[in-house]
């Protein structure tokens, strides 16, 4: 196809080729989120062959490859994604490590245009537009623009009621996702949520991640940082305390003030409004009950 849209946490991605442009075919992962709405939070026209950053752009940001191996960090190579800023633009330059193909390709886009471009080097004439990494930089980047949370997170329903249990990998996130989910709850997701405000209410979405994800929400009514223990544990925390325990899972470029301060002001409603409690658990049912019965 030459054009189509998404929802993807209530965000409408628009893409279309352009006229030397690639044939467009979503990832399998996307497929559910496809939606007829036209009226679009950004807009990227794809484009195909090679852009050449500005010269006088200035790298603001670079992001090795790294993989977790066994629960261990292990950088794979200092090529990965970097970001570039000339004035108002902004540019991403990628390679795609789960790729097949060797290919390369640069997003412009700005903060405050909702008008963005891709351009994807590379052979063949069909091209995903969010082969990883680009879907989470393009979700990350507009969740930043408008205050929304981007975060390492499982979050579950159960009886109306939505938990997020936040956490860097290793931390349990898949762990209580599959304990809830034998206990009857229903999962958002068990690795990265977005966390957006309406009113004085928060709601978490999925984001694809895996080939069967289709859209997924809850609204949020507490959020649980864990972490693995000898014992069952549940400890409120607030204050300046739950604000950085937070922020700390939440995935954030920092190398513009603007952007961190929007986050800080949004994780600081997130937990003036939201119950926030440390978790340490062992790994079967029981934190389901103590979590359940706990105020």
């Amino acid at each position: 196809m030459k054009s189509y849209s998404l929802n993807i946490a209530n965000f409408l991605i628009g893409f279309e080729s352009a006229s030397d442009g690639f044939e467009l075919v979503p990832g399998i992962r996307f497929r559910s989120f496809i939606s007829s709405d036209n009226d679009h939070d950004v807009f990227i026209k794809v484009h195909s062959g090679k852009y050449e950053v500005p010269e006088n752009a200035i790298k603001v940001f670079d992001a090795p490859y790294i993989e977790e191996i066994n629960g261990i960090r292990v950088k794979k190579s200092d090529k990965f994604w970097s970001i570039h800023k000339n004035n108002n633009d902004l540019f991403i330059k990628t390679v795609f490590p789960l790729s097949s193909e060797n290919k390369n390709a640069v997003l412009k886009f700005s903060l405050s245009d909702r008008d963005w471009h891709l351009w994807l080097d590379g052979n063949g004439k069909e091209a995903d537009p969010l082969e990883y990494p680009l879907d989470g930089l393009v979700l990350y980047y507009l969740a930043a623009i408008r205050g929304d949370i981007m975060i390492h997170a499982s979050g579950v329903n159960i009886s109306g009621q939505g938990y997020i249990f936040s956490g860097v990998s290793g931390k349990g996130k898949t762990t209580i996702a599959k304990l809830w989910q034998e206990a009857g709850a229903g999962v958002i997701h068990d690795d990265r949520l977005i966390l957006r405000r309406t009113g004085d209410d928060y709601i978490m979405f999925n984001t694809p991640v895996y080939s069967n994800d289709v859209p997924k929400k809850s609204p949020v009514n507490k959020i649980f940082l864990i972490g693995h223990g000898t014992r069952n544990e549940i400890i409120p925390v607030s204050g300046a305390a739950a604000i950085s325990m937070v922020l700390a899972n939440c995935i954030q470029h920092n190398w513009d003030q603007e952007t961190t301060a929007r986050l800080l002001e949004s994780v600081s409603s997130l937990c003036t409004g939201i119950p926030v409690f440390r978790v340490m658990f062992l790994p079967d049912r029981n934190i389901i009950d103590e979590i359940l019965n706990y105020g």
